[in-house]
C-alpha cells in the first residue's frame, strides 16, 4: 500500500521551487510592488492636478484683471498647481517685455508664447514620470514569468527522465510550481498595463487643456495690448 501523498499548497510549491524560479518569482513580486506604488502615486498626483486646474481656470475666467491673480501666487504655489505655473510664466513674461521700451505687441505675444511652451513642456515631463516604467513592467513581466515557467517545466521533465515509472503525481508538483511564475507575471503585468493606458489618456487630456489655456491667455493679453495701442493712437 502506497503512502498517501501530502496535499500541495501554493506556499509549499514556492518553497520547493528551484533557486532560479524563486528568483524569477521574487523579481516579479518586486515589479508588482513598484507598479502599485506608481499607480497610487500617479493617481494622487493626476487627481490633484485636475482639481487644481478646474479651480484656477474658474478663477481665471471670472477675473476681470489678471494682475491681482498674478500677485496671489507670490505666497507660493502647490506642487500640483500646473495651470497656475503656466499663467505665471506667461503673464510674468508679458509684464517683463511690457516694461521694455519699443517692444512691438507682436514681439510681446511671441515672447509669451515661448514662455508658455517651455512651461507646458516641463509640466508634461512632470506628469509623465513613471509611465515608461509602468509600460516596461506591463510588457516584460509576462515574459519573465514565462521564462520561469519554461525553466521549471524543463527541470520537471529532466527529473521525470530519471524515474522508472512516470505518474501524474511525479510531474505535477514541478509543473504547478512553474505555472505559479506565469501567474505572478500576469498579476504584475495586468494592473501595470491598465494603469499605463489610463494615465496616458489623462496626461494627454491635461496636456490638451494646458495648450488650450495657453491660447486663451494669449488671446486675453493680445486684446489688452490692442486696447492699449488703440488708446495711445486716440490720444
Amino acid at each position: 500500500m502506497h503512502p498517501t501523498s501530502e496535499p500541495m499548497s501554493v506556499w509549499g510549491l514556492i518553497g520547493e521551487a528551484s533557486l532560479l524560479v524563486q528568483l524569477v518569482m521574487l523579481t516579479l513580486v518586486l515589479a508588482s510592488l513598484v507598479s502599485w506604488y506608481l499607480i497610487v502615486q500617479r493617481s494622487l498626483l493626476l487627481g490633484a492636478s485636475e482639481r487644481l486646474l478646474k479651480d484656477f481656470l474658474r478663477r481665471f475666467r471670472t477675473s476681470a484683471e489678471l494682475a491681482p491673480l498674478y500677485r496671489e501666487g507670490d505666497a507660493g504655489l502647490p506642487a500640483d498647481a500646473a495651470l497656475e505655473r503656466l499663467f505665471r510664466a506667461g503673464y510674468g513674461e508679458f509684464q517683463q517685455l511690457g516694461r521694455e521700451p519699443g517692444v512691438a505687441p507682436e514681439a510681446v505675444i511671441e515672447g509669451v508664447e515661448r514662455s508658455l511652451l517651455v512651461a507646458i513642456s516641463e509640466e508634461e515631463e512632470r506628469l509623465g514620470k513613471g509611465l515608461a516604467l509602468l509600460a516596461t513592467i506591463g510588457s516584460v513581466s509576462p515574459y519573465i514569468g514565462l521564462f520561469g515557467t519554461v525553466w521549471g517545466i524543463m527541470n520537471s521533465f529532466i527529473g521525470l527522465s530519471q524515474v522508472r515509472q512516470a505518474t501524474l503525481s511525479t510531474v505535477a508538483p514541478g509543473i504547478a510550481e512553474a505555472l505559479i511564475a506565469t501567474a505572478i507575471g500576469l498579476f504584475a503585468a495586468i494592473p501595470a498595463v491598465v494603469a499605463y493606458n489610463r494615465f496616458s489618456a489623462r496626461v494627454a487630456s491635461l496636456s490638451s487643456r494646458y495648450y488650450a489655456f495657453g491660447n486663451e491667455l494669449q488671446g486675453r493679453l493680445h486684446r489688452r495690448l490692442q486696447a492699449g495701442s488703440g488708446l495711445a493712437r486716440a490720444a
